[in-house]
């Protein structure tokens, strides 16, 4: 029996309801998936004495996978705050790779700090689908 090669994919989960600019779409899901390889890292010195990221991934991870291979993102949206905290909360309790991101409401929200977008993984596409696999596409 051949094995199935596992695919890597990260979601990134857009608020419709906000009718934020398209460009502020794009900068909040951008924060979302930096978020997420971010807050999973850390800062050490190295040899020279100046700090270095690292990420803490063995070989054979998602997050590998990912990194190393297509970096496949999928954009989709759901159409309120509560949805979006469903969302984040069912990947926070799953132990996967997520993020929430807050916009300090500086041009849009009128200086509202307002839940913008999250975003899942990268991990395995069977792992993310299980959470977002029936939103809509953004």
């Amino acid at each position: 029996m051949e094995e199935v090669k596992r695919i890597s994919k990260q979601v990134i989960v857009v608020r419709k309801d906000l009718n934020m600019r398209k460009g502020k779409m794009v900068a909040q899901g951008s924060h979302a998936s930096m978020k997420s390889l971010l807050d999973n890292g850390s800062f050490a010195p190295n040899e020279g004495g100046s700090d270095e990221f690292s990420l803490d991934m063995p070989r054979d991870s998602a997050l590998s996978d990912w990194l190393f291979g297509k970096f496949t993102k999928i954009c989709v949206s759901v159409n309120s705050e509560s949805e979006l905290l469903e969302v984040y909360n069912k990947a926070k309790e799953k132990g996967l790779m997520c993020s929430l991101i807050t916009d300090a409401g500086l041009t849009e929200f009128s200086g509202v700090p307002t839940l913008t977008c999250c975003c899942v993984g990268p991990c395995w596409s069977d792992e993310v689908d299980e959470i977002t696999g029936k939103l809509s596409l953004l």
